[in-house]
């Protein structure tokens, strides 16, 4: 089964961008995975192809209009995700970037301006998704971004199995600091114990440093692995050698 995407955007050229480079447009020749992408403005009814109107009740900006993005998402083949690139949107995860990865693929919104008419959202089943705290001139950028880290993870595109398994939110810890040659660079040596061939202590140090890496720089990140690892199986959860 081939990963499909599918954009629904107003600015197709900007795809496949990044994603025909590297490991990513490596796959996409291979056909590893397969990109589409549909221009919204050709399903505008009207002969200037008016894709947005101004928001009901006043105010600035315009807002994509419901009537052309429904029949824009009415003509992609049914069977896989829909997603909306928008603030609005649940924040995207590690978890969810595998379980998209795993499945036939996904069709992506992108908005522009004020965004959707919700009325869109309500009368399709749409996932509004964000990929952060903060404002991007469109869902273009968005979705490239979405489409890399489930890319990353078709089988076959990193090569091997494992490349991934470390990284960052993988293990619900961010990723290790890592070093390689020269040993020492402007008098800073790599830590002894990488040297050491001690695979035992290398992979106990390892674990150590992400663990502090995650406490000091993402506290809600290590508040949830924390929360994790003291669940006890029967649902419990342990504190200070005593179940609540």
């Amino acid at each position: 089964m081939t990963f499909a995407a599918t954009i629904l955007t107003l600015y197709p050229e900007m795809f496949p961008g990044p994603l025909g480079l590297s490991l990513a447009g490596r796959g996409l020749r291979e056909g590893l995975w397969s990109l589409e992408t549909v221009q919204i403005r050709d399903f505008a009814a009207d002969k200037h192809r008016t894709v947005d109107d101004t928001p009901a009740g006043g105010g600035a900006g315009m807002v994509l209009r419901a009537d052309v993005l429904g029949a824009a998402l009415d003509s992609v083949a049914p069977g896989r995700p829909v997603l909306a690139m928008t603030p609005r949107g649940a924040p995207l995860t590690q978890e969810r970037v595998r379980g998209l990865a795993a499945g036939p693929g996904v069709t992506v919104l992108c908005g522009r301006f004020e965004g959707f008419d919700e009325r869109l959202l309500e009368a399709r089943a749409v996932e509004q998704v964000s990929i952060g705290d903060y404002i991007l001139s469109g869902g273009e950028m968005a979705a490239l971004t979405l489409l890399d880290a489930c890319i990353r993870l078709i089988p076959g595109v990193m090569g091997a199995a494992s490349s991934g398994m470390d990284e960052s939110f993988e293990t619900g810890l961010l990723e290790y600091p890592q070093y390689t040659r020269p040993v020492t660079w402007e008098g800073r040596t790599i830590p002894e114990v990488l040297r050491s061939g001690d695979h035992a202590r290398i992979e106990a140090w390892r674990r150590a440093q992400a663990e502090t890496d995650t406490r000091l720089r993402r506290p809600d990140l290590w508040e949830r692995h924390e929360g994790a690892r003291v669940q006890s199986p029967s649902g419990a959860r342990q504190r200070n050698g005593k179940k609540t």
